[in-house]
């Protein structure tokens, strides 16, 4: 197998540029992205980056779930390809690199490996999912979900947003419904770049996080149902208030996460609250608990803690519950064999680098039950992300994305 010298790294500024590009579609109101799944938006960052994946010479595929697949011949058709790509969708007060680095990343690898004159045996394939984030459309990591087969095309098509809209529907209407088969795809290897979402590589110093496992994760929806009532008028001894057992369950959760420390982690995170006025006492709220941990045990745990603390404040309290998982993921080992090879392909660029678990879900968790699969990280200033405020730097951009550039080249095998 050929190796690439030491000396190849992509075109940083152009990276950068692409980043800075894709950012002024869909911006937010404080400097980041709300450029969601299905909208207009969504749909115009998808035209941008086809229209470069066809300038660099590659090929678009999309399947039914509105995956996009841009592919790069390889020297031998019969071989498998290799993939590398994360996803274009922001949440509603989103970054400008959660994701689109590792769309952005993978695709300046292509130019890079195009401008070296570069020949692979393998295809090199670049790819955005569709919803991961989940935030309009709930579980994230919908359509990598179903190509791995965790759901079927017909539960996934018929998740709706908060506004009742449905998603096969807006798929539909942005225009973007494909006629390939959703997981007929085969692969060699997966490689997803993304920025760490956490504090740790920053704090430590480190310029590569190699990511050997991923965090699993629960989210449920709590419904609580009490009764609307005059916040003036209403004695105290006398309210079903549902706002009351939202507050109390939050705070359970987050007493159940500390109690299972280290590893451990949980917060209530979407709030729904009617009829959410400010002189009426919630009749009813929804809202989201989050909880994550690598360990399975702990993590099976930690649920049903909290199924049975939100039960026991709703009869404490006289109100209706009802409970549904609306995400979910066990923890992911990454293939270790994939992890040596970016774990050397940073030995090998000099850069300074740490083993690391994933805190955030991501397409690789779920596509890692069907292909090897490696994640690669970046740090971001404060471990800030899902904030408008999420940064990173150009020189830590191209750290990960020269990493990612060596370890595909060694999956994919250089030729010539």
């Amino acid at each position: 197998m050929a190796a690439p010298g030491e000396n190849l790294r992509i075109n940083s500024a152009r990276l950068w540029d692409s980043l800075m590009e894709m950012a002024k579609i869909g911006p937010g109101i404080a400097g980041g992205n709300n450029r969601q799944t299905l909208t207009d938006d969504d749909s115009a960052g998808r035209h941008l980056f086809q229209s470069w994946c066809e300038a660099a010479g590659m090929t678009m595929g999309v399947d039914t779930m509105g995956n996009m697949f841009a592919t790069r011949a390889g020297e031998d058709a019969s071989a498998l390809p290799v993939y590398m790509g994360s996803h274009l969708d922001t949440q509603p007060t989103g970054g400008k690199y959660d994701g689109v680095l590792g769309v952005l990343g993978a695709l300046e690898v292509i130019r890079s490996i195009n401008d070296m004159g570069i020949k692979t045996k393998h295809p090199i394939v670049v790819t955005n999912w569709t919803n991961e984030e989940g935030a309009r459309f709930a579980p994230a990591m919908l359509a990598s979900g179903v190509f791995a087969g965790l759901h079927t095309e017909e539960y996934a098509k018929s998740r709706k947003d908060l506004d009742g809209k449905v998603f096969g529907e807006e798929l539909a209407r942005i225009g973007w419904v494909g006629d390939e088969k959703v997981g007929a795809r085969k692969m060699h290897a997966l490689f997803e770049l993304h920025i760490e979402q956490g504090p740790i590589l920053e704090a430590e110093g480190k310029t590569i996080g190699v990511v050997s496992h991923g965090q699993g994760l629960w989210w449920l929806e709590i419904t609580l149902t009490g009764k609307d009532a005059h916040t003036g008028s209403t004695p105290m001894n006398m309210r079903v208030n549902a706002g009351l057992g939202m507050a109390r369950i939050t705070e359970r959760v987050h007493q159940i996460a500390m109690a299972h420390q280290p590893n451990a982690v949980g917060a209530v995170g979407q709030v729904k609250v009617f009829p959410n006025s400010r002189n009426v006492i919630p009749g009813k709220v929804v809202f989201t608990v989050d909880i994550r941990s690598p360990e399975q045990a702990k993590l099976d745990l930690m649920k049903g803690e909290v199924i049975r603390a939100a039960h026991a404040v709703a009869a404490e309290l006289g109100l209706g519950i009802g409970i549904e998982e609306v995400g979910h993921f066990d923890p992911v080992t990454f293939d270790p064999a994939l992890v040596k090879i970016v774990r050397q392909a940073a030995e090998k660029l000099g850069y300074s680098h740490r083993d690391i678990v994933s805190g955030a879900g991501h397409d690789a968790c779920w596509i890692n039950r069907v292909a090897p699969t490696v994640m690669v990280m970046c740090p971001c200033v404060g471990g800030l992300s899902h904030n408008e405020a999420e940064e990173i730097s150009p020189e830590w951009a191209a750290a990960g994305t020269d990493v990612l550039l060596h370890a595909v080249l060694e999956v994919a095998e250089v030729v010539g």
